[in-house]
């Protein structure tokens, strides 16, 4: 089993190649370049690198949000334009899913948050300590709301995400749970994490086509809402 892993659902471009139970290759870029800048280079350097014919890969697995719309919709077209060449499914990976999949094995409830802005948080709520268990479902969520429900739940959390450094201030005052946050190495979006996960997901029959392959944005852009606003005046 040997899948290609696709992650550009936030500022981190990312791409691994994960065969078995092995992360074969793994590239990953937390910098302000466009994911149209970094994905397709560094799928070609992994390439190269592995002298890897990308016909051998099994399926494309794939963030498939929530996230930044812009880098959702990049991470998609190339996966679903390698899938259609290539004639290899797509699995979808639930983005915040496969953020707790970094901390396997812990624990504690994990929940990433994604910033959302407007004191909104992209979160869901896992158990990973032998399987994948969730929670709570990934959401769009006041993070004042989010705190509540982790104090309602009493289990000790570990957050991560880019969220925690937008709202750690607010969690650590607001939090009344035991807490902690994860380390520099497991606390953003990898593609090994998209694609180890995306292999479980392939035994179970769980992929699309590449023409089927859609981001679920949880939410509409903010273009969209700012035309809805501006017509909702002017009819007003």
């Amino acid at each position: 089993m040997k899948l290609l892993g696709i992650e550009s659902s936030s500022l981190v471009a990312s791409v691994a190649v994960v065969t078995e139970d092995v992360v074969t290759a793994e590239y990953t870029v937390n910098f302000k370049k466009t994911h149209s800048q970094t994905l397709l280079p560094m799928i070609d350097e992994i390439v190269s690198m592995l002298e890897l014919d990308l016909g051998e890969i099994d399926a494309i697995a794939v963030a498939g949000g929530p996230g930044s719309f812009t880098g959702l919709r990049i991470g998609s077209a190339t996966a679903k334009g390698l899938g259609l060449a290539l004639g290899k499914p797509l699995i979808h990976v639930p983005t915040l899913e496969a953020m707790a999949y970094n901390l396997w094995g812990s624990r504690d409830l994990i929940c990433p948050i994604m910033d959302a802005r407007r004191s909104q948080v992209y979160t869901g709520l896992y158990h990973v300590h032998r399987d994948v268990e969730v929670v709570r479902d990934q959401c769009p969520m006041d993070i004042h709301e989010l705190m509540d429900i982790l104090d309602d739940r009493g289990e000790p959390v570990i957050f991560l995400g880019d969220g925690v450094a937008v709202y750690r201030k607010t969690i650590e005052e607001e939090i009344h749970v035991p807490c902690g946050f994860a380390p520099a190495h497991s606390s953003r979006q990898r593609a090994a994490s998209v694609a180890a996960l995306g292999i479980e997901y392939y035994q179970k029959g769980l992929t699309v086509t590449a023409a089927g392959f859609a981001p679920d944005y949880l939410r509409k852009s903010q273009a969209e809402r700012e035309r809805e606003e501006q017509y909702g005046q002017v009819d007003g």
